[in-house]
């Protein structure tokens, strides 16, 4: 259609928060969402949610995905979390992945990290979950 503006492209950061040493996971999901035609920038291993949010914050970045293997995503999901509204960055969507126990699920919703896959996730279905969220919030939609 002539004159129609180009949809804006979903840009996304994938971070490793904490000591973990593997980032395969990372990777593969990386990839998905690059294939999946967004934006991706991959912070790398053992970064501090600081650097992370500090990140979000230069890359002007619609979503966040964490990845953590380490069993310490109670403390640093919701330092990301409380960081990025430090920073007035309430907007910007969190997920993450891992190793993440079913019980601690529904805290870290509550806390505001807006979707958790395990291991086994299919890479559409996270494809799909970011392009409804981000879908959702750039119409001015509550997120769900």
């Amino acid at each position: 259609m002539e004159g129609a503006m180009p949809e804006e492209k979903i840009r996304i950061l994938i971070a490793k928060p904490g000591l973990d040493g593997h980032d395969r996971g990372a990777k593969v999901i990386a990839r998905a969402l690059r294939d999946a035609g967004m934006e991706v920038i991959y912070t790398g291993l053992r970064q501090t949610p600081e650097m992370i949010v500090e990140a979000a914050l230069q890359e002007d970045v619609d979503a966040i995905g964490l990845s953590i293997l380490s069993g310490a995503h109670m403390t640093l999901f919701p330092r990301v979390i409380q960081l990025l509204k430090e920073k007035g960055l309430e907007d910007v969507l969190v997920f993450g992945g891992g190793i993440i126990p079913d019980q601690d699920v529904p805290e870290l919703k509550r806390l505001g990290v807006r979707g958790i896959f395990g291991p086994g996730t299919s890479t559409d279905t996270i494809v799909e979950f970011v392009r409804e969220e981000i879908r959702r919030h750039r119409a001015g939609e509550p997120r769900q």
